[in-house]
């Protein structure tokens, strides 16, 4: 019987009226997790260039859209935004050192995927929003010590589009994440128990002095994305008025 994770990938296949390419891949990913890795090499050696690389792209669309994780959108934003990817499942997303005082600087990526093909009643926009799970006290005020670069990007169908980059100590942001805790916990963190969410969107940190800005897409893809429905106001504005590719 298949796990979740292969149901969920057999379901993604037949959704697209999987082609010979796409069953080639639910072959590799069978065979990954219960033959010889000796076996697999042979069978990907035995594929043509193009076979490979419809395997290889739609293992990418596939895993970019995983609703249950994001390291791949974490790991490309904190490339692109010059960290190394951190992979340990908790803890900061990324990290680099300072060239001239070789202090460590961590970063917090908060990836946002809207799928076009999403079909619930109210479809999620991209709104600058992000969101720190099971969070507390005692976490909200190592951020505060530490005060990590906030990366918060957006993707539509795995696709990036925006980057905004500021400080975590920036009084708007910080009094947003603090206000959420005070009504959870305005006694203090209480032991087993944690906010299950606490979220921002693009207004709690708009008018940071030293928000900077990356666009990853033209006008036209970014006034198509608005018009559909995917990206905010707010954030569309902002990206259409201010910023360059």
């Amino acid at each position: 019987m298949l796990n979740k994770a292969a149901q969920e990938c057999v379901g993604y296949f037949s959704q697209r009226k999987a082609s010979l390419m796409n069953q080639d891949l639910l072959q590799l990913i069978k065979d990954y997790a219960t033959a010889p890795h000796s076996k697999i090499n042979a069978t990907l050696v035995s594929k043509s260039k193009d076979n490979l690389a419809a395997m290889l792209l739609d293992l990418l669309t596939l895993y970019y859209n995983d609703l249950n994780s994001s390291t791949l959108r974490e790991m490309v934003v904190s490339v692109i935004a010059g960290f190394t990817p951190l992979t340990e499942k908790l803890g900061y997303n990324g990290f680099r050192q300072e060239a001239l005082t070789g202090a460590t600087e961590y970063c917090e990526i908060k990836p946002k995927n809207v799928r076009t093909t999403s079909t619930a009643t109210n479809k999620p926009k991209l709104d600058g929003g992000g969101n720190f799970t099971d969070y507390s006290w005692q976490k909200f005020n190592r951020h505060i010590r530490e005060n990590p670069v906030m990366l918060v990007a957006g993707f539509v169908d795995g696709q990036l589009i925006y980057i905004f980059k500021f400080n975590f100590n920036e009084p708007h942001f910080t009094s947003r994440l603090r206000l959420q805790l005070q009504r959870k916990f305005p006694n203090g963190d209480v032991s087993g128990i944690y906010l299950r969410g606490a979220n921002f969107t693009f207004r709690h940190f708009k008018d940071v002095p030293a928000l900077k800005t990356m666009r990853f897409v033209s006008d036209e893809r970014l006034d198509d994305l608005f018009e559909e429905k995917h990206i905010a106001g707010p954030v569309y504005r902002h990206l259409r008025s201010s910023v360059e590719l």
